[in-house]
């Protein structure tokens, strides 16, 4: 799978955004029940496959073709199937999963409402839908995050497409977001160099070709502090809180009773 930056990748991202990513699968993992999984986004499989068990159906999705069958070559023990799908119109039977889970997936789409309401649409009465995204003010300049929010704006979404929405915040150690301000700062400087803000003016092909250049040349420069555990960073450092400012890195909204 190409190195963009932005699909976390064992041995080429930094420990704390695959912590980061392990930290949200927990939380979800820990509110689930037992029945039929759906993994919106899945990538290469590692977090989906840690919600299987023997009395668990589990599915992945993918927009990549090539990604979601190479889910399932690297999990070969695992009883997973995946799915080449756009996450805002899948092939999917109306309230055929029990819990769906849409990990850092939502922010993806220009109008993400239209996601919201297939995983609606797909979800059980009784089922439950996960939504982690990041928290607007925390994030980074990304082209591949189109579409940002904060609590409020997440909770009047999925409150049109759920009748009850709990949302929290996903928080680290102080550790661990030094870590992320540091990493901020490497961004601010590499923006520095575009003082007009160009970038923004180029085809969007060109914008992300540049983001991506950016992220392998800074991956390259801190991977061996950052990669492979060095760090000492892991999911442990991450929490749920109620209490989400600006500084929460990431939004984790649990939606039941779908609206169809």
């Amino acid at each position: 799978m190409k190195l963009t930056g932005e699909r976390p990748m064992q041995g080429q991202t930094p420990d704390s955004l695959l912590a980061l990513h392990a930290a949200g699968y927990r939380e979800v993992r820990e509110r689930v029940g037992h029945g039929r999984m759906l993994d919106l986004g899945c990538g290469l499989a590692d977090g989906t496959v840690t919600f299987a068990s023997d009395d668990r159906m589990l599915v992945g999705v993918d927009y990549d073709q090539p990604t979601a069958a190479q889910a399932i070559r690297l999990h070969p023990s695992i009883d997973l199937t995946t799915v080449c799908s756009d996450g805002a119109k899948l092939p999917i039977r109306t309230g055929s999963f029990d819990d769906v889970c849409s990990s850092h997936l939502i922010e993806h789409f220009v109008e993400p409402e239209y996601h919201v309401a297939e995983v609606a649409r797909v979800l059980d009465d009784e089922g439950s839908a996960f939504f982690l995204t990041p928290n607007k003010p925390a994030d980074f300049e990304n082209p591949f995050h189109v579409y940002l929010f904060d609590p409020e704006d997440l909770r009047k979404m999925l409150g049109r497409h759920f009748s009850s929405v709990e949302v929290l915040g996903l928080d680290a150690t102080e550790h661990v977001k030094a870590d992320f301000e540091k990493r901020r700062n490497m961004a601010n400087k590499l923006l520095r160099l575009d003082p007009f803000g160009l970038r923004h003016r180029l085809p969007r092909k060109a914008f992300v070709w540049l983001h991506e250049t950016g992220r392998r040349v800074a991956y390259r420069f801190t991977n061996q502090e950052q990669v492979g555990g060095a760090s000492g960073i892991t999911a442990d450092d991450f929490f749920t809180t109620e209490q989400i400012d600006p500084s929460t890195l990431v939004l984790l909204a649990v939606a039941r009773n779908p609206i169809r």
